[in-house]
């Protein structure tokens, strides 16, 4: 299996190589890293495949209520983290490049704030502190497999309860009451305070500052959902309206803060990319004729989420859409709406991946059928602008109901694939350029666990692709994408697959953190030993 062919990626796996983002052990016996400027060893020799081979692989990991994780607060921290690091190895397992992980659910945090408290979702009791810090134990165990991490925030939810008094005092929402709303059975932050926007912006770019996350994710919670009656806000747009329509100042409000907010991430690190989850629908062309062909909620109107809009506006990096309905639904088809979301973006420089509903496998109808997702995907293929997948939830990867999870693996995720290049709001360049100098000094050697593959390290480089074709084939050459076995962000791996007494040839090629690729070194010859 593909997925099972390193056991490099994780820390000290391999022997004498530091499995880093730069450099390490290895890097350092090895002469330090390759400078820009260094003679490449296969030069004019391009850099693998082409973006139709880029792929964006990902699952949720839900932290609130326990959905995906932690699953029982009273779990010791070691239970907890072992918990997290076999979801990680369910996405290892599915060929998957990145998880996004929810770490603000409910105005609190999964890391040390000094805005929130910790979240009750780790330990049972909102502001107790579990011992560690939660996100660089998540951080580091993602890239050691090399996985993106996605962090995801909630802006504006505060509890799924309503009794203030139930949160922890450091809470944000206690100290300030004047912020909060009730509304069905939670608390809300009310979007129209220009106070509640800058806590929003604050914590995340706590996060950015402090992490080395590779992306900022927001969902689909934007003012809440319908449940009976108005969002409580008269008072607020009374004071801020301005004479707009009360729809018109909503969506004002929520755009400020996505634009404000992409502003301030790209200014601060330009290789983190801000991305939004949205509900599937943004309007119905019965309520607008640029709207989809769908009977549903509209985002545009009943959460004043104008996704559209952030998208023609430049203000986001990539959108995933939830399309979390079958092939044919009379009501939002699946097909149909691919077809307007890939429509939307077609021009930009957004990125579109598509959210998938795992969690509904099984559970009647056309998802009953193990194949329906695959079939997903199959669909997805028509559309370049489709740039790969999200799938709700780890929970439902892992629990691989009715066989579905091994059909996306066989169907679509045989082999590992890169993300795909991205240029960042706010950033300027072309996305064919600006990749590391190429890896150099690559070897391969024998080892009692398989194949040890080394190089020195590329400067500028985030990750690198470790590519193995059959049979010797010395000198440079653009190794098949379809050859990919791993990715790793550290000088070395151990290729625990390698068939005893076949000989192999193994290229490496060095990656930014925005996924350019440069050229690959000369290959490395090897005979897998005999064990």
């Amino acid at each position: 299996m593909a997925a099972a062919l390193l056991a490099g990626i994780s820390a000290g796996a391999v022997a004498g190589c530091g499995i880093s983002a730069l450099g390490g052990e290895g890097g350092r016996r090895s002469g330090g890293p390759v400078p820009p400027g260094a003679k490449a060893e296969c030069p004019g020799v391009a850099a693998p495949g082409g973006e139709r081979d880029r792929q964006v692989r990902a699952m949720w990991i839900a932290t609130v209520a326990g959905i995906d994780w932690p699953k029982d607060t009273d779990d010791t921290a070691a239970e907890q983290r072992a918990q997290f690091v076999r979801l990680l190895d369910t996405a290892t397992r599915m060929n998957m490049n990145a998880v996004v992980v929810q770490i603000r659910p409910n105005s609190d945090a999964f890391y040390p704030s000094p805005y929130e408290p910790w979240s009750q979702w780790i330990t049972g009791t909102q502001g107790k502190d579990p011992g560690y810090d939660v996100l660089a134990f998540m951080l580091k165990e993602a890239h050691a497999r090399n996985l993106e991490f996605h962090a995801w925030f909630n802006p504006y939810r505060v509890s799924r309860q309503d009794d203030l008094k139930k949160l922890a005092p450091t809470s944000p929402a206690r100290q300030h009451p004047d912020w909060v709303r009730k509304y069905g059975t939670g608390l809300w932050y009310d979007p129209g305070l220009p106070q509640v926007r800058d806590l929003a912006t604050r914590a995340v770019m706590d996060v950015v500052d402090k992490y080395d996350v590779d992306a900022v994710h927001f969902d689909d919670y934007f003012y809440p959902y319908p449940e009976g009656g108005e969002f409580p806000d008269k008072a607020t747009y009374k004071a801020h309206g301005g004479g707009l329509d009360k729809g018109d100042w909503r969506r004002r409000n929520v755009d400020t803060l996505v634009q404000s907010l992409s502003e301030k991430i790209h200014a601060a690190k330009p290789w983190v990319r801000f991305g939004i989850s949205p509900f599937g629908v943004w309007r119905n062309a019965s309520t607008d004729p640029a709207g989809s062909p769908t009977r549903a909620l509209q985002s545009y109107d009943d959460i004043y989420a104008d996704t559209r809009g952030w998208i023609k506006k430049g203000w986001i990096d990539y959108v995933t859409p939830q399309l979390y309905w079958p092939i044919g639904d009379p009501r939002a088809d699946y097909a149909e709406l691919v077809r307007w979301w890939a429509d939307q973006v077609k021009g930009t420089s957004v990125h579109l991946t598509i959210g998938q509903g795992a969690y509904r496998v099984g559970t009647g109808g056309p998802w009953n059928k193990p194949a329906e997702l695959s079939r997903h995907l199959t669909l997805n293929a028509k559309y370049p602008q489709v740039r790969g997948d999200v799938f709700f939830s780890a929970s439902d990867l892992a629990k691989n109901r009715r066989g579905f999870a091994d059909r996306l693996r066989k169907d679509h995720y045989a082999h590992p694939a890169i993300p795909p290049a991205a240029d960042p709001a706010g950033t300027k360049g072309d996305p064919s350029t600006g990749a590391p100098p190429a890896v150099q000094n690559t070897a391969a050697t024998a080892s009692g666990g398989g194949v040890k593959v080394t190089w020195r390290p590329a400067q500028g480089a985030a990750s690198y692709a470790v590519y193995r074709v059959d049979g010797e084939h010395p000198g440079c050459a653009a190794p098949d994408p379809d050859r990919l076995v791993t990715g790793a962000r550290g000088p070395g791996v151990v290729d625990t697959a390698a068939e005893p007494g076949r000989t192999y040839t193994y290229y490496v090629t060095a990656l930014d953190r925005l996924h350019h690729q440069s050229g690959p070194g000369r290959g490395a010859t090897v005979t897998a030993p005999q064990r």
